[in-house]
């Protein structure tokens, strides 16, 4: 199965989520990961959704079908190669006094996360990359307690010149915030 991303662009409505999620429904798609959040356009949303799919028309097809909803500005479909892209992972780590240390160091410079919380006996470390990375710190970090962990979806961009204001529709007034 190939990973898909597909780019959302619309005008922040509400209930749009819902119309949108019910197309990957309606074809019995699972979406692995859905990031909604606003763009460098006021008024205009992007959800980034990604998709585990061994068909590529399908998934065209799929695309097509978005275009059609109601508020839908534009949306795009991506292989892996075509995008950058990012996730964020969340760990909060048992430090009991008499415990294992967390070790610091290996944790910036090895692994290129950071602490971003200490408390009385656990910390907070942030983990960026992609989810293959993010899984092997998750790996990594087995040696102590994990207590929480929490990772994000997507955030990704093309690898196009063209921005967003190309393919907005000319009417509308795109103030960029």
């Amino acid at each position: 199965m190939t990973n898909y991303t597909i780019s959302v662009f619309t005008m922040n409505t509400v209930g749009l989520l819902n119309r949108i999620t019910i197309i990957f429904t309606r074809r019995r798609v699972n979406i692995e990961s859905l990031t909604v959040s606003e763009t460098e356009r006021k008024g205009v949303s992007r959800f980034t959704i990604v998709i585990k799919h061994e068909n590529r028309e399908f998934v065209e097809k799929l695309v097509r079908q978005i275009r059609k909803v109601t508020d839908v500005l534009a949306v795009f479909g991506y292989l892996d190669d075509e995008i950058v892209f990012n996730e964020i992972g969340l760990f909060k780590i048992a430090t009991p006094l008499g415990g294992v240390p967390v070790d610091v160091k290996t944790i910036n410079l090895d692994w290129n996360a950071k602490i971003v919380h200490f408390g009385l006996d656990y910390v907070v470390v942030e983990k960026n990359g992609s989810e293959e990375e993010i899984q092997e710190f998750y790996t990594y970090l087995k040696k102590w307690e994990i207590l929480e962990y929490v990772k994000s979806g997507r955030v990704a961009v093309g690898k196009t010149e063209k921005g967003l204001v190309e393919f907005l529709p000319e009417e509308g007034n795109w103030e960029i915030v």
